[in-house]
């Protein structure tokens, strides 16, 4: 039997118009009319026409949880249903809520902090390697204190994370076909998220999380579990730990799954995890076509 694990993209494959073929579905322009409530925003006003507000944080992470959410819940009711479930960064909020641990709204209302902690995180800055060499990467990172690897995506991309000076340190050292600095407001998955992280500990810690319907693989452990504590300390690693992506990966041969679905908008993901297992098949469902496929 096929096993399959559903995937979810994080901040990057946010795109105007994502998801607003959906809304001629009753239930899930219910969910976009409840994240509007919660909110206090309109995700559909932004997702439509605001580009500059999708690009920013705070508004990005809860939109794409939401369009995320609701292909999840429509590739369900057409009776679809996963092995495992993962997210990359953000997306495992997604993948959460897919999983059962936590309802829609609690999901959106936790997404909406951390968003709001990490927008306001000014400190720091992110940067894409690609086409580097992993061992002098590794020990530029031992030798720079405020640097760290940030998205292990695949053998060949990776970020890394810390303050502006220790970044371009980094840059310097290793040998890579392309760096790029990422347009974030902070060091996201690094110790200079410590602050944000703390604080949003503290929402985590007010939130029931419930054993999961199907395991999870997390960012920060890439390995599966279904319990609620573990899950839910995981989550609340995330914000300072590294995406371990690559791990990830791999391990999905050694839990015998060979059909990985993106579920999101765009193919972000697949295009990141083909570079670490080609023997994998890959499929896509970020719009009403796909899911009538």
């Amino acid at each position: 039997m096929t096993k399959a694990t559903w995937v979810f993209p994080g901040q990057g494959s946010q795109a105007i118009g994502m998801g607003m073929d959906l809304l001629t579905l009753p239930a899930a322009k219910a969910m976009f009319d409840q994240a509007t409530e919660i909110l206090g925003w309109s995700p559909i006003n932004i997702i439509q026409a605001d580009e500059v507000k999708l690009s920013q944080t705070r508004y990005t992470q809860p939109c794409m949880y939401v369009v995320e959410s609701v292909l999840a819940d429509q590739l369900k009711a057409k009776g679809q249903s996963p092995d495992f479930v993962a997210g990359h960064s953000l997306g495992e909020y997604a993948a959460l809520y897919t999983a059962g641990v936590f309802d829609f709204a609690t999901g959106l209302r936790l997404i909406q902090r951390r968003a709001q902690l990490m927008d306001g995180a000014t400190d720091g800055t992110m940067a894409a390697l690609l086409g580097f060499d992993r061992e002098q990467l590794e020990s530029a990172l031992g030798q720079v204190p405020d640097a760290v690897l940030a998205n292990d995506n695949n053998a060949g991309q990776v970020v890394i994370s810390g303050t502006p000076a220790a970044v371009d340190d980094v840059i310097g050292q290793v040998k890579c076909k392309k760096a790029v600095k990422l347009k974030v407001s902070g060091a996201f998955h690094s110790p200079l998220m410590a602050d944000a992280a703390d604080e949003f500990q503290q929402v985590l810690a007010d939130v029931k999380f419930v054993d999961a319907v199907v395991p999870v693989m997390s960012n920060v452990a890439p390995t599966p579990s279904q319990d609620a504590t573990v899950l839910q300390q995981r989550l609340a690693q995330q914000m300072t730990g590294s995406v371990r992506w690559r791990e990830l990966t791999l391990n999905l041969a050694a839990q015998a799954v060979s059909r990985v679905v993106e579920v999101g908008p765009g193919k972000v993901l697949i295009g990141i995890m083909k570079r670490t297992d080609k023997t994998l098949t890959y499929d896509t469902v970020g719009t009403l076509a796909d899911l009538e496929a």
